[in-house]
């Protein structure tokens, strides 16, 4: 089972024990009440595995075929230029004789990169939304860069998060910017603090969300975009994440900012700290209990639903990642880091293997093949991962001979370099 199912099984089994009503477990897995009584009943007939999908590792039936893509796209790029999704449907089933849903082909145009005609957004509707039931249902998170320690010293970044239901924090930090290791990091507080939650509501800063336009030749053949580092390890935690549209929606963790502001920068400041290990060593030690007993308050239900993190490879779930090919000679390189790969008991030599480079928290290094690690490397600096273009033999892009790839760059020390933000 997924991290998500398994979620989700965590959700049902308070509907099932009375503690959570079907609309608020609909609500916390996304899905309609309808579907969420669907879901009720499987758990109840066949336990957590009856929320696996029967038709999991079959084929769909009636999926595109790779002849009739590759023919939709030559039309689409030379017959019909400028058609709409839905104008290009209709002329397509009329004139080809192809016949296919406009979801469909709106999906296959925007795997390929070719985007809509014109873009259209409506006026929003926005209305109070109720925070959740039980804790771990949603945890807010965010960063604010505020002169923390006076206007006379470099501004920091308070990095927090708050649990939805009841408003307590779970995990707060000062660091030099808002980064995707600093977001790492916060939730590495939260998991070990109370456990994984199971959803977490945030803005669309890019450390969060890809914010660029491009799509690599295995996101094309994917149909989806691979998503940032963040986004992978809250995929791989299975916690689902919520984008906020506007400020409003994160009132949680902007009400925590604003205490902040006031408070904190007041308390830091008539205790004389403006180094921040020192700013940290308070925070952690008296001002979020404080906080927490102020102005948090009881959840609208006693049950948890924060998920344990037994079983987890946490430090390799949250770290950098980095796909590379082993070399000739087994070395595995990056900027100026040479892993070597000693021979192992499931190959010889690992020359030109496809292998997952990760680098942990704590600089270290990992090289994993097929789930398995088979290298490691000392600390080094722990820099994020750059989008760069480099010449590459393993795939062709329709336009040039050169693919993004993501590189590290030992130069962006996070702590040396605070203000270097790159594509994550």
């Amino acid at each position: 089972m997924s991290q998500k199912e398994l979620g989700r099984a965590r959700i049902l089994a308070l509907v099932a024990a009375g503690h959570v009503s079907v609309a608020e477990a609909s609500e916390s897995m996304g899905v309609s009440q309808r579907q969420a009584g669907r879901l009720l009943s499987r758990f109840k007939a066949a336990g957590a595995a009856g929320l696996t999908h029967g038709n999991r590792g079959r084929p769909a039936p009636n999926r595109l075929l790779a002849k009739t893509r590759q023919r939709i796209l030559g039309l689409v790029k030379s017959k019909y230029v400028g058609f709409n999704d839905t104008h290009l449907c209709e002329v397509l089933a009329e004139r080809e004789k192809i016949s296919l849903g406009r979801e469909t082909l709106r999906a296959l145009l925007r795997s390929e990169g070719i985007g809509p005609k014109r873009k259209r957004r409506g006026r929003l509707h926005r209305r109070r939304r109720e925070p959740r039931p039980c804790r771990g249902m949603m945890v807010q998170w965010d960063g604010s860069w505020h002169p923390w320690i006076g206007p006379e010293h470099p501004k920091w970044t308070l990095m927090a998060a708050v649990d939805d239901a009841d408003g307590k924090v779970e995990s707060a930090f000062f660091t030099a910017s808002e980064t995707s290791a600093a977001y790492l990091r916060l939730l590495e507080g939260v998991v070990r603090r109370s456990g994984i939650p199971q959803s977490i509501y945030q803005d669309r800063h890019g450390a969060l969300r890809r914010n660029d336009g491009y799509w690599s030749l295995e996101e094309q053949l994917a149909g989806e975009q691979t998503p940032t580092q963040v986004g992978q390890a809250l995929g791989e935690l299975g916690i689902e994440p919520i984008f906020a549209r506007s400020a409003q929606g994160k009132g949680r963790i902007e009400r925590f900012f604003g205490v902040a502001q006031d408070r904190l920068v007041a308390e830091l400041h008539s205790r004389g700290i403006v180094e921040m290990g020192q700013a940290n060593a308070y925070l952690g030690s008296e001002w979020l209990a404080d906080f927490n007993r102020r102005f948090g308050r009881a959840a609208l239900k006693p049950e948890l639903a924060y998920r344990s993190m037994r079983g987890l490879d946490l430090r390799r779930i949250l770290s950098f990642r980095y796909q590379r090919t082993v070399s000739n000679d087994n070395v595995v390189v990056l900027g100026d880091v040479e892993i070597q790969v000693p021979p192992g008991p499931r190959r010889r030599s690992y020359a030109k293997a496809r292998v997952d480079v990760r680098q942990h928290l704590d600089g270290g290094w990992s090289v994993y093949y097929q789930g398995q690690k088979v290298a490691e490397h000392e600390v080094t600096a722990l820099s994020e991962p750059q989008r760069v273009r480099v010449k590459t033999r393993r795939s062709r892009p329709a336009k040039g001979a050169d693919e993004a790839v993501l590189v590290y760059f030992p130069a962006l020390d996070l702590d040396a370099q605070p203000t270097a933000v790159a594509i994550r």
